[in-house]
């Protein structure tokens, strides 16, 4: 088969498209035949040699993918080999073929098509375990999400507006802010030109926002802190702003506020099943009722993931970016 290498760390050009040994299914695992992928900011991350993928797990980027199952490895129950499917990985989504934990599988939901299945499992397994899972959001809260027009955003809008909740969102241009209010963001906040901590407060009357799913790290934390409400849940999932930050304890104290930082790669794997089972039960009925939708920008043959991770890395798409493989 033929996969996404990364030779040697660097730019974009550093992605190799290559022959490689097909992957083997061991035990409890399936063999997917990729027809999707996906770019997400971890690959670039790994691309440039900060991200490596946990042990054991496939060399080649890609999080996610969709496909059909090409064969069953031992000890493997309730699929068949040419079901249609998309999986959560921790790697190896660059590639034709992918060796996938069957609890990490997920059918194609009604009504989407397979290759747009591919923008779905680690946007959704991301949002659903970091702001239900964990930060428990509920009806009329306020979430703040950073970001607003990425995959991730796109997700969380649609997520958090089916769940009955007001959503705040930050973008960088008024197209990206545009496409955020038509899946349903409340509150439109350019953090090129506005301060996002007085923009909630004045759209909450001084309350802040109850949840806040952060990607940038230490650049919003102080921020990120002045903008909860009492009794606020700030969900780290990213570090585009970097790693170290200063926390004012005192602030998060005055609010009996709460910060978890998680990923998902590296979970075990009974954690990343546990996760996706919840998606299956709770967020693929909203699919196949049409309340929620993968949002992808454009569709980019896997040879030419390099392009594909140009137009991530320049943050110049909505939704998400796929490779495809045919």
């Amino acid at each position: 088969m033929h996969a996404i290498t990364i030779p040697e760390p660097g730019g974009p050009e550093a992605l190799v498209w290559d022959e490689v040994p097909d992957p083997v299914p061991g035990e409890g695992e399936v063999l997917v035949e990729v027809v999707a992928s996906a770019v997400n900011r971890a690959d670039i991350l790994q691309r440039q040699g900060n991200y490596q993928p946990p042990p054991g797990a496939s060399p080649y980027p890609g999080l996610e993918c969709s496909g059909r199952i090409a064969a069953l490895g031992p000890g493997v129950s309730g699929w068949a080999v040419g079901d249609e499917v998309c999986a959560l990985l921790a790697g190896g989504g660059y590639a034709e073929k992918v060796a996938v934990p069957s609890g990490q599988l997920l059918p194609v939901p009604e009504g989407v098509d397979l290759r747009q299945a591919a923008a779905l499992p680690e946007v959704v397994c991301t949002v659903w375990s970091n702001v239900f899972m964990v930060s428990h959001l509920r009806p009329a809260e306020t979430l703040l999400v950073h970001g607003g027009s990425s995959g991730i955003g796109t997700m969380a809008i649609q997520l958090a507006k089916a769940a009955g909740a007001r959503v705040a969102v930050t973008a960088g241009t008024k197209e990206k802010l545009d496409y955020c209010a038509e899946l349903g963001a409340d509150i439109l906040i350019n953090y090129r030109e506005q301060d996002f901590v007085e923009e909630i407060r004045r759209a909450t009357d001084g309350a802040g926002a109850d949840v806040i799913l952060d990607n940038m790290g230490a650049k919003y934390l102080d921020r990120n802190v002045r903008a909860l409400a009492v009794n606020g849940r700030l969900a780290i999932i990213g570090l585009q702003g970097g790693a170290k930050g200063e926390l004012n304890i005192g602030a998060l104290l005055g609010k009996r506020a709460a910060i978890s930082a998680t990923s998902l790669r590296g979970r075990p794997l009974g954690e990343k099943a546990a996760i996706v089972a919840a998606v299956r039960e709770h967020v693929w009925p909203l699919i196949a009722d049409g309340h929620v939708r993968p949002v992808v920008d454009r569709e980019v043959p896997l040879s030419e993931a390099a392009a594909a991770q140009r137009v991530v890395e320049e943050s110049g798409h909505i939704g998400k970016v796929l490779l495809v493989t045919s």
